[in-house]
């Protein structure tokens, strides 16, 4: 395993000579499994409640052939769990060794997971930017201090959030990919264009930029828009319906999503993987399409 270990994990995938694996989701299959979502915390409170649920959910996906896993942090960051019973030391803590025991000797990286302060759809913001900076730089601190080998900060559409994370990040000299999310492949929630992100993001020096959570018209539209010159990464959307649907059931079957991602290989991603309501089984069929 790599924990907190100074190896890229890009270097490491040019040596094996293909894009690393990342997981599928986590709290869309929590709910498939019949866990219930709580209203500030999402699926992460299941590491309190059902932890080996978690532990199990992780095992499958490092099984199916992911190369990197998720922590279940989500949603544990200081602006999700001040109105709650429980603290984000508490649900970082738990998630990262949650994550730590499902790796054990595996060849895998742990990324830990910082997601936007406020609900990852959501247009205008209410935090302060002294909340703000508060909320990312506690909870990257938690991530690293319990031990990620980096932190992956997803599903932002916000400059304000990307321009605290990666000023925090490289002041730091934390690793990190930033993954950027958007709705019509030209511009993040504030408006502001990702082609201008982008390049703000490179001048920090992070691992990569990933796109996640967006639908395959999305992606299509960024693929023309975007000259990847960069470490590269994408984790699509494969739920049904809206975004914000609280119920999210898979839409793209496993075989569809390996074609679908394949057809992008000129592009020489760094890592691919798959984001809400995909299942380990999408995590398999990217395995063996390198296995063939």
């Amino acid at each position: 395993m790599f924990l907190n270990s100074s190896i890229n994990p890009f270097s490491f995938s040019r040596r094996i000579g293909r894009p690393l694996i990342l997981d599928g989701a986590m709290g869309s299959l929590l709910q498939q499994r019949a866990e219930k979502k709580d209203d500030n915390l999402w699926m992460s409170k299941v590491s309190i409640e059902h932890p080996d649920v978690i532990v199990e959910i992780h095992r499958e996906y490092i099984e199916a052939g992911a190369d990197i896993i998720t922590t279940n942090t989500f949603r544990t960051n200081p602006a999700a769990t001040k109105n709650s019973d429980v603290s984000s030391e508490l649900l970082v803590k738990k998630n990262v060794e949650l994550a730590k025991s499902a790796v054990k000797t595996y060849p895998v990286f742990v990324a830990g997971s910082n997601a936007p302060a406020e609900d990852c759809y959501q247009v205008k913001r209410t935090l302060t930017q002294k909340e703000l900076e508060f909320n990312h730089q506690k909870h990257i601190d938690l991530l690293f201090e319990n031990g990620v080998d980096f932190i992956l900060n997803e599903t932002h559409s916000h400059f304000d959030e990307i321009k605290v994370i990666c000023e925090y990040c490289s002041k730091n000299d934390f690793p990190f990919i930033l993954s950027l999310f958007s709705v019509d492949g030209y511009n993040l929630l504030d408006d502001y264009k990702i082609k201008n992100a982008i390049y703000f993001i490179l001048s920090f020096n992070p691992l990569a930029i990933s796109f996640n959570c967006i639908n395959s018209e999305v992606f299509l539209t960024i693929l023309n828009e975007v000259e990847f010159n960069f470490n590269w990464g994408v984790y699509m959307n494969l739920g049904t319906g809206d975004y914000t649907d609280d119920i999210i059931k898979n839409s793209i079957s496993p075989r569809h999503y390996q074609k679908l991602l394949k057809s992008v290989f000129n592009k020489k991603p760094s890592f691919i993987g798959a984001c809400c309501g995909s299942t380990p089984s999408h995590i398999q069929e990217l395995r063996d399409l390198f296995n063939e």
